[in-house]
């Protein structure tokens, strides 16, 4: 039984703030704290904007490149660290914003910025076990950075949604396997509004550990090397460490750069690798090979050997706008503005 993604959907809020802005208030250097991180500028939700947003579109648009029945879907898991209710599901308002039937399992899951991949893995497991025709994963977030803080030059907003199921398969899914340490590199406990990080220690032992590991015992799992993947996609903290991470593992620039958006758009933390594998799809062709891992601080990752099979050819990718096409338009603020839409000023009495 070939399972694998079955459709996808993407969406990223309009709003874009400098690097160079960020600095000028923060008496910084933002220009050259944007070069040094590979960030040109980062996505920011508008006051209306949230990962339910974010995840409805997201989820309609990949309906609408596959419209398929949506009472034949029967899981759907939201990955977010940044979900608008502590207690509430925002998977069941997806589930009711599809129209989906009540008959079906919804969850949020929470592991940093892999959890929407690690509801993909469930997904995966369900389908290939029989229990459900077809499933959505999606990864979305609204990132939060302290005013002044380094992550306030990356953290994003965005997301992506997966079909998963064994009919109408575009992307197979060969194999799967995750790494998974106790390692405390970047938390928020309850009622606080910003995460702390462990400044570098976010990228060693965490971060590189991590990819590396999991991205080596994919490769010996499914039996390949670097040079047997058209493409590669890596969690994109920044645009620096997916880069020097593709070059540890010994793959090339011409293998990550369609899957590289971070520069364009900031960290989306869930959404990160997923919007990036998302922008490769739009443009594979059948039999196409993707090496995709993911990471969450915490910590983990996610990995996936996917082959693009011939049905690529039939599905409908115009149905929905591509990652190229979505962050093509956009609007760029000023830091006040941008203080009123992330809730950092707040009028008197709220």
């Amino acid at each position: 039984m070939d399972v694998g993604i079955v459709s996808y959907g993407v969406y990223i809020p309009k709003y874009r703030i400098l690097p160079e802005e960020i600095g000028r208030v923060w008496g910084k250097d933002g220009a050259a704290m944007g070069k040094g991180l590979m960030v040109e500028m980062k996505s920011v939700p508008g006051l209306d904007e949230d990962t339910v947003t974010i995840s409805v579109e997201a989820a309609r648009r990949a309906l609408k490149r596959r419209p398929i029945d949506p009472r034949d879907i029967k899981a759907i898991y939201v990955g977010s660290e940044s979900h608008p209710y502590a207690v509430k599901p925002t998977a069941t308002i997806v589930a009711e914003a599809i129209q989906a039937a009540p008959d079906l399992t919804a969850a949020d899951l929470e592991f940093a910025c892999k959890a929407g991949t690690a509801g993909i893995q469930a997904l995966l497991g369900l389908v290939k076990a029989g229990y459900i025709k077809y499933g959505i994963s999606i990864g979305a977030d609204t990132s939060q950075g302290a005013p002044g803080n380094a992550l306030e030059y990356t953290a994003a907003a965005g997301g992506a949604a997966y079909v998963i199921g064994a009919e109408g398969v575009i992307a197979k899914v060969n194999h799967t396997v995750s790494f998974t340490t106790d390692t405390p590199d970047f938390w928020r406990r309850e009622g606080m509004k910003y995460p702390s990080h462990g400044e570098r220690f976010t990228g060693t032992p965490a971060y590189f550990k991590h990819i590396t590991g999991c991205a080596k015992m994919l490769m010996e799992k499914a039996g390949t090397t670097p040079k047997d993947y058209d493409y590669a996609v890596f969690h994109q903290p920044n645009g620096k460490f997916p880069v020097r991470v593709a070059k540890m593992l010994g793959f090339e620039m011409s293998q990550i750069e369609k899957g590289l958006w971070t520069p364009k758009i900031g960290n989306t933390y869930s959404g990160s690798m997923l919007v990036g594998l998302a922008a490769i799809l739009d443009e594979a062709e059948p039999g196409d090979r993707i090496l995709a891992v993911s990471f969450g601080s915490g910590a983990g990752s996610d990995g996936f050997d996917i082959t693009v099979t011939e049905e690529m050819k039939r599905y409908n990718r115009s149905a929905a706008p591509t990652v190229k096409e979505i962050t093509s338009v956009y609007k760029i603020i000023d830091y006040a503005l941008y203080t009123k839409f992330r809730e950092k000023i707040k009028m008197e009495g709220e």
